[in-house]
């Protein structure tokens, strides 16, 4: 599986879409993005196996926002140490994150990703499962040339992403506030893979130890809204404009932001759809359309907007603390950006 034009431009899109008025920089981190890219190619083509390399290339050629190794090429702008560009940190951030989708999508029974059938459609669970399996290994593998911090840091975030899969596979346990579950799942599983983007992108670049944590804090956060952030759009977004299927968590019974919150909402109006939401998963595509356009019009999702907006409010106050370079200008769109999406 070889590397298109098409495809090595992947990550040029998100740069392109932060706004961010620093030529030089957007220049810098776009050839940098373009060398994730084939880097990323690179690692699939490794795979001995041809369909071992079809099913792992599957998702990587089907592209994304490339968020997480954008993430990584800025933090190593923090750093001083010339030719530590942040490239290898960024393609591992990428790999755990893609693994992640093969994981989540056998877990959600998801029928498409990125608009193209996602890999459990495609081959079966099982090929799927193994598929995101290999893409762990091969973080693994290039984790190790960090150094042995960087592998530390990267086994952390690997422990919390699969007990943040297995806290939403479980469900709250008996008495466990069903908000306070939630957003333990989605540090665990969401923020996580942001904040080791940040923290081993500015350790490749030779940041100081204090702008680490603040870029690893920054992380969680930024995480935190992005994940809300795809809660509000798999309710308010077409399944077109999602390039997968709108309404999915209500199908699956997944408890997102809004959802929770319509649930805790015992005035008279929200009664319909609190029992509507209450009955489990919405397997009939009309009880999930009248849900859609319930939730769609409750007091549920500009709640959980508020909500996104206070993470991303501390999000940005944090650039505030980090070393005064053009890179702080990209961390602060990227505030602005998880903002705009659900507007």
């Amino acid at each position: 599986m070889s590397v298109t034009a098409e495809e090595a431009a992947r990550g040029q899109t998100m740069i392109t879409r932060l706004a961010v008025a620093e030529p030089e920089l957007v220049e810098r981190l776009s050839g940098r993005l373009e060398a994730v890219e084939k880097r990323l190619f690179q690692c699939v083509n490794e795979a001995q196996d041809p369909f071992v390399a079809e099913t792992v290339g599957h998702l990587i050629a089907a592209g994304g926002k490339r968020m997480r190794p954008l993430l990584a090429l800025v933090a190593a702008e923090f750093g001083g140490t010339p030719g530590r560009d942040g490239v290898e940190a960024a393609v591992v951030s990428e790999l755990i994150h893609v693994a992640s989708l093969y994981h989540d999508d056998v877990m959600d029974d998801a029928r498409v990703r990125h608009g193209v059938a996602s890999a459990n459609v495609k081959w079966g669970n099982t090929v799927a499962v193994r598929a995101g399996n290999w893409l762990l290994s091969r973080a693994a593998h290039l984790v190790a040339g960090l150094g042995p911090e960087a592998v530390r840091l990267q086994a952390y975030a690997s422990d919390r992403l699969v007990e943040g899969q297995m806290r939403e596979l479980l469900g709250p346990a008996e008495g466990e506030d069903h908000l306070t579950h939630y957003l333990r799942v989605i540090s665990d599983k969401s923020a996580s893979l942001l904040s080791l983007a940040l923290r081993i992108g500015a350790m490749e670049g030779g940041a100081t130890g204090e702008t680490m944590e603040i870029l690893a804090e920054y992380g969680e956060h930024l995480g935190v809204a992005f994940q809300m952030s795809d809660d509000l759009l798999d309710i308010s977004s077409s399944s077109a404009h999602l390039g997968k299927e709108q309404g999915k968590d209500l199908a699956v019974g997944v408890a997102s932001l809004p959802i929770l919150l319509a649930l805790n909402d015992t005035r008279p109006p929200a009664r319909e759809l609190r029992e509507l939401l209450a009955s489990g998963p919405l397997t009939d595509e009309a009880e999930r359309r009248l849900a859609l356009d319930l939730l769609n019009g409750s007091p549920a999702m500009a709640e959980a907007r508020s909500m996104m907006d206070e993470r991303l409010t501390r999000a940005a106050a944090l650039v505030d603390q980090v070393p005064d370079r053009p890179a702080a200008q990209v961390l602060r769109a990227f505030c602005t950006f998880v903002a705009s999406r659900t507007e």
